[in-house]
């Protein structure tokens, strides 16, 4: 039964989502926050750009209708409130009436109609928005989207990064959004900061927006992301007090090292949006890797417990499907292939591969061209090693190469990280679906096909019922466990790093990827 629902900028809405942030002390106003971006973004609107480089300042930057707190619900943010039709066909936002830009331009409902239209036409991830056909605007304040299938995903999709609400008197002069010359420079947002200076390589300089829409928000004078690419450096600046914040560190080495420095914390909470896993990609379409029981021979062969435990240090958690272990989404109960040498090899007596002089047969094991995935590779190619499969690591030259290997299908097996960004139609079908097969880097990169699958996913992104798309996804799981096109090994271990200093550190599901008009520094 689909549902109609409102939600409203109440004070009981805002003190909810104030409680959510677990705030210890009052809020204080004023100082700045030095914090840390690990690459330099290639553009600071997250309209026509996704990636959490791109995805800390541009929250800041810009604004977006919703919010989402840490326990998956969504919040009012430039939409005081909004309706979903009882056909699921139409979402109706009205927006706050004192929101502006920071050139002191109203938001209006045509700046909103605006910006979808630019994040379909030019944003990676085109599932968000494919399903809306239009955007009615029948006043200043209230934007209506109109959809042509219900669709589950555009809550959160309108939330985090996902979302900026860009000016239309800026963006609309006719030159391309993805390449126009404010999105670097003299950038006019929407978001509680704005920007002082990006220079490339070095610093991004942000500086409270004073006609931000909600009150007394935000807290901080000023943020400066400071752009550092060597996880030492960085751990240095952390030790030191240099940085007060670091978001997205995954290294377990800087994690360990930084747990034991008095007066800095450390939490993995935060990132069930983001949703990073890694996982072992297996191409479907060739060679011995065609049969399902040698992919599951290799997922009994390799210990998922040793790879948690001694390479990652106990820093990261199991992820046993392609959701994120984080998401109410996640089934937690799927087959787990525990290390079972003994039925490895059984599998592969049976799949026609047996033992010869040693070896079953050869496969090529790509080096994914991301850090700390060195020890992995080397990990599995040893323990497939033990039941007869001869795992040769291959280099590629660079990161392009890699992607246009794995996007081509011309590999054997690869580690590789992929986000789910929040939901499944966003993050998780493009891996599944058959018809997305061969579409470039993050796409269906296993050739894998499977009717019901694609039926189960076309289902549950057009399901509004939370509980019957949560059966959905839940076959899903079990049928992708069984076939293991991948094999799933550990939620990414990302972790916020913040001072004792810094009073509510970003926790929320998009991390750094929302808005931080709630932090502030401490006495």
């Amino acid at each position: 039964m689909r549902h109609m629902f409102k939600q409203f900028l109440t004070a009981t809405a805002a003190a909810a989502l104030l409680a959510t942030s677990a705030m210890a002390d009052e809020p204080k106003r004023g100082g700045t926050l030095v914090t840390v971006i690990t690459s330099t973004p290639r553009v600071l609107n997250p309209a026509v750009q996704s990636g959490i480089a791109t995805g800390f300042p541009g929250a800041q930057l810009f604004a977006s209708p919703l919010r989402y707190d840490d326990s998956w619900t969504p919040q009012p943010y430039l939409a005081k409130s909004w309706e979903v039709s009882e056909d699921g066909l139409k979402v109706t936002l009205h927006l706050v009436e004192n929101a502006t830009f920071h050139d002191g331009q109203p938001i209006t409902s045509e700046d909103v109609a605006f910006s979808v239209d630019v994040i379909k036409e030019y944003h990676p991830f085109k599932s968000m928005f494919a399903p809306v056909t239009s955007v009615d605007t029948p006043d200043a304040h209230t934007a209506v989207i109109n959809l042509s299938k219900p669709h589950p995903a555009l809550m959160l999709a309108m939330s985090g990064q996902l979302m900026s609400i860009i000016p239309k008197h800026i963006y609309g002069d006719g030159q391309d959004p993805k390449n126009h010359p404010r999105n670097n420079v003299d950038v006019v947002g929407s978001g509680p900061f704005k920007l002082v200076e990006f220079k490339n390589g070095e610093h991004i300089i942000l500086e409270r927006y004073d006609g931000f829409f909600m009150e007394g928000r935000p807290y901080l004078d000023k943020i400066v992301m400071r752009i550092m690419p060597d996880s030492s450096a960085r751990a240095i600046a952390l030790e030191n007090g240099e940085l007060m914040l670091a978001a997205f560190e995954a290294e377990p080495t800087l994690i360990q090292r930084l747990s034991k420095v008095k007066g800095l914390n450390i939490t993995n909470k935060g990132y069930g949006g983001i949703g990073p896993i890694d996982w072992l990609a297996m191409n479907t379409t060739r060679g011995p890797l065609q049969d399902k029981r040698v992919r599951q021979a290799i997922a009994y062969a390799i210990d998922k417990n040793f790879i948690l435990k001694a390479i990652l240090r106990g820093t990261a958690v199991e992820a046993k499907t392609g959701i994120h272990p984080d998401s109410p989404l996640y089934d937690a109960d799927v087959n787990n292939y525990p290390l079972d040498l003994d039925k490895a090899a059984a599998l592969l007596d049976e799949a026609g591969f047996p033992m010869k002089d040693g070896k079953r047969f050869d496969l090529t094991l790509e080096l994914a061209p991301f850090p700390g995935y060195k020890p992995q590779t080397e990990y599995i190619k040893q323990a497939l090693s033990k039941v007869g499969i001869n795992a040769t690591i291959h280099s590629s030259a660079d990161f392009p190469s890699w992607a246009k290997m794995m996007g081509t299908l011309d590999f054997d097996m690869s580690l590789d990280s992929v986000y789910n960004w929040g939901d499944p139609v966003i993050g998780v079908n493009r891996t599944y679906m058959s018809d997305n097969i061969g579409k470039g880097v993050w796409s269906n990169t296993q050739g894998y096909a499977n009717a019901r699958v694609d039926e189960l996913l076309q289902m549950a992104g057009t399901e509004n019922d939370p509980e019957k798309r949560k059966a959905l996804y839940k076959e899903f799981q079990e049928i992708v466990a069984d076939e293991v096109p991948i094999y799933f090994l550990n939620a990414v271990p990302m972790h916020t790093i913040y001072s004792d200093k810094v009073g509510n550190p970003p926790m929320g599901i998009w991390g750094t990827s929302s808005p931080i008009d709630m932090t502030y520094l401490k006495d």
